[in-house]
């Protein structure tokens, strides 16, 4: 007979209550909380909303179709004093933005120059780089803006007397003037020449990355690029005529007509800004460096690498995992900073915001405009550069 095993009553398990439940509570506590959070803004928001209906105050963006009725000192695009609210404050975004990516660009590209320089072997120029990062931090911003706003205005000359170091270009207390081409079909074939050479050399790299994980030969990308980026617009050029007509500025009056005028203003926030944050990011690029142990470095030479090689295959692709998440932080501020071109006179958006309010009395909206734009821009540099985090990041094999 077959012996069947006994089977041993399951026990039946004891019940949690919800008080003692982590998981229910923590819902519950979270649900509480956005419970709250909205019924402390509806109270905000319907009590502002009668205040303002008490004392006659119109709300909403009505005012955005009304003729603005000031001018702008300089602009990307067309504007007049009679155009409307709505596209005065779309000026001051896209000035915004001009002074927000120029700067981003030309930070990183300095801090990392005078980050590497901190390392240098060369006595003289560690020395410089580490006085650069010093001064410049230890110096508000708004008083460097002060200080290139009075350099711009009391140091340099005025139109008639103009400095010329080279042809074409006057520098002067109403800004830097610059001649430009003509305009020219050709110059639109030209752009779209060096479209297509980007594309190109994007799909150089690729290849070149892909021929040095299967046979190991590195394949010159940089140069190639350059010649790449160079001769295509080049012979785009040549195919459209070969423009060579200038658009000289002249001095007409007080001041030059013709050329690109680039304000004092814009140069004095431009330079402040890139100065004082570049000596952050200078910074960020040591310590990323100085994160990679030193045995790389020394097995990388051992390989026969020569010091710009190893900078570029073994530093920095394991140095960047450290810099990446400071630099977006720093690329934030400078957005964040340009706020303060209202102290200067350069049209931002803050500034044309302010100009809004006090011409409209409808402050709650403008604040709100301000702190929208600047939340987008902080949130797309945040995506932008979690994306590249992402996309550098090693992957251990």
């Amino acid at each position: 007979m077959d012996q069947q095993t006994p089977t041993t009553p399951t026990e039946p398990q004891e019940k949690i209550s919800f008080w003692h439940d982590p998981d229910r509570l923590a819902i519950f506590y979270q649900a509480l909380a956005l419970t709250i959070v909205v019924l402390v803004g509806y109270y905000l928001f319907s009590n502002t909303l009668t205040n303002l209906e008490r004392q006659n105050i119109a709300t909403g963006f009505g005012f955005f179709g009304k003729e603005a009725a000031f001018e702008i000192g300089e602009s990307l695009i067309s504007y007049s004093a009679a155009d409307t609210y709505f596209r005065a404050l779309a000026v001051g975004v896209l000035n915004t933005l001009k002074v927000a990516f120029a700067g981003i660009i030309l930070t990183v590209i300095l801090g990392t120059f005078v980050g590497i320089a901190r390392l240098s072997s060369n006595w003289l120029v560690s020395r410089l780089a580490a006085v650069y990062t010093e001064v410049l931090q230890d110096i508000p911003v708004l008083l460097q803006l002060f200080f290139w706003y009075a350099i711009f205005y009391e140091v340099l000359p005025s139109p008639r007397q103009a400095l010329n170091p080279v042809a074409g270009v006057f520098m002067s207390n109403r800004g830097l003037v610059v001649g430009v081409p003509e305009t020219h079909p050709a110059h639109a074939w030209m752009l779209a020449a060096f479209a297509a050479g980007c594309l190109a050399v994007w799909l150089l790299r690729r290849w070149a990355v892909h021929r040095q994980e299967e046979t190991g030969r590195i394949f010159p990308v940089f140069w190639s690029a350059v010649a790449i980026l160079l001769v295509l617009p080049a012979l785009a050029w040549v195919a459209g005529g070969a423009p060579t007509a200038m658009n000289v500025p002249e001095l007409q009056g007080f001041n030059f007509e013709g050329g690109i005028n680039i304000s004092p203003e814009f140069s004095a926030l431009l330079l402040g800004l890139v100065l004082y944050t570049a000596a952050f990011v200078a910074e960020i690029v040591r310590a990323g460096i100085q994160s990679v142990s030193h045995g790389q470095t020394e097995a990388a030479m051992s390989l026969g690498l020569r010091p710009g090689k190893v900078l570029q295959l073994v530093i920095l692709p394991q140095a960047l995992r450290v810099i990446i998440p400071p630099l977006t932080s720093q690329m934030l501020n400078l957005t964040k900073n340009s706020s303060l071109a209202v102290a200067i006179g350069y049209p931002d958006f803050v500034s044309v915001a302010n100009t809004t309010i006090n011409q409209t009395g409808q402050a709650i909206e403008g604040i709100a405009l301000i702190m929208a734009v600047y939340l987008f821009f902080s949130l797309t540099t945040s995506v932008f550069m979690n994306w590249y985090n992402k996309k550098v990041k090693l992957v251990e094999r």
